[in-house]
């Protein structure tokens, strides 16, 4: 990957919704992102990074995967819509002043449908899992 740009460029989030602090690799099926918790996001409760967040970090590492590659490939950056979260697992709540890695990976496509495998772990160690369905805009 090039250096570091504004994450902005591949997600359609703004803040104070912005789940991703940084891309830290994308290919065409896989990415891997990283979000540097602090008391200022709106997910953090008590200390802790809550599932809803967690949730929406791994969509929004699913949509910089596919902002990447469509940037890369000059075209216009896709919105993308969640059709349905499965298969949810949280093992453990970051803390605050923590960072959280988040890897997505394409487990299928059927037409503008992305079937991903979301991952967020921290010092290796597992703390949250799902499945998704994403719909991307035509």
């Amino acid at each position: 990957m090039e250096q570091q740009v504004d994450i902005t460029s591949y997600i359609p989030q703004r803040e104070p919704i912005v789940m991703i602090s940084e891309l830290c690799s994308a290919t065409e099926k896989k990415a891997t992102t990283k979000l540097h918790l602090t008391e200022k996001n709106i997910f953090c409760v008590e200390g802790e990074f809550h599932e809803p967040g967690i949730l929406e970090n791994i969509a929004q590492t699913a949509a910089a995967m596919t902002g990447y590659n469509t940037v890369k490939n000059k075209k216009a950056v896709k919105r993308g819509f969640i059709g349905s979260i499965n298969n949810i697992n949280i093992f453990e709540l970051p803390l605050v002043n923590t960072t959280i890695e988040t890897t997505v990976e394409i487990e299928n496509e059927v037409m503008n449908v992305h079937f991903i495998k979301g991952t967020v772990s921290q010092n290796g160690n597992t703390m949250a899992e799902c499945t998704m369905k994403i719909f991307l805009e035509e």
